[in-house]
């Protein structure tokens, strides 16, 4: 019941912080939505959090859009995220929870080390990190900290990064969330609280604009990596809990 209530003003916060980082909002919110739903229905049901979340990101930042970037991304993310979906139906419970932990830990380091290596990229790059991207985000709730170092690759920043991952992210979850539910993953339960939750991160999201130019690069970095360690401790002590 404590956690029910808890979920609201989490998801205003996940909402800010996702705002301001580019990502972040399913990371917070998952651990809360794992002990309602467990974690075979939080995957569709951050999903279309995630589909609230990006719109108001490109709301806020549509102008500053890489068109070509989100199309090139889409192409290929749409297909694989399809085929990550249909593995995610064949694990267990527990399995899954395990997968999520260790993926948010490990991309502490991976995103270090990409950083570093992807130095410029091109649109037509993203259709090899979207095939990837596409396909971990069928399985896992959120690849937002993976697709950092790519989209910022690309010479991207603060508002034209935040609204450009947003679009292509937008595009992958759209096809996540319609590909759960014609494999019957999604219910209405899932789509009723996937909304009403992503009603409070739309409201935390609006809060986000001005705080982006104000914070600076080692912030932004802190703020990602602190999240992603908390969230994934989390979720890897519930799986042995």
């Amino acid at each position: 019941m404590i956690t029910e209530w808890l979920i609201y003003p989490t998801a205003i916060a996940a909402g800010l912080l996702g705002g301001v980082i580019g990502f972040g909002t399913s990371i917070l919110l998952m651990p809360f939505l794992v002990q309602l739903y467990g974690p075979i229905k939080t995957i569709p049901i951050i999903a279309l959090i995630a589909i609230v979340a990006n719109s108001a990101r490109v709301l806020l930042w549509w102008r500053l859009v890489d068109r070509r970037s989100v199309f090139y991304f889409s192409v290929s993310a749409v297909p694989s995220v399809v085929v990550g979906a249909n593995t995610l139906v064949r694990l267990t419970p527990q399995l899954v929870e395990i997968c999520l932990g260790v993926f948010l830990i490990a991309m502490i380091p991976v995103r270090r080390w990409l950083a570093k290596q992807a130095k410029h990229l091109n649109p037509p790059h993203m259709m090899l990190v979207g095939a990837v991207i596409g396909y971990l985000s069928g399985i896992v709730a959120t690849t937002g900290p993976l697709n950092t170092p790519f989209f910022l690759a690309l010479g991207l920043s603060k508002g034209a990064y935040l609204g450009t991952e947003a679009a292509a992210s937008l595009v992958m979850f759209a096809a996540k969330g319609l590909r759960f539910h014609q494999l019957d993953v999604i219910d209405m339960q899932a789509v009723s609280q996937g909304l009403i939750i992503g009603a409070f991160v739309f409201a935390g999201s609006t809060l986000s604009k001005r705080m982006v130019l104000a914070l600076s690069e080692q912030t932004f970095m802190r703020l990602m990596e602190a999240v992603m360690l908390i969230s994934g401790l989390s979720m890897l002590w519930m799986a042995v809990a």
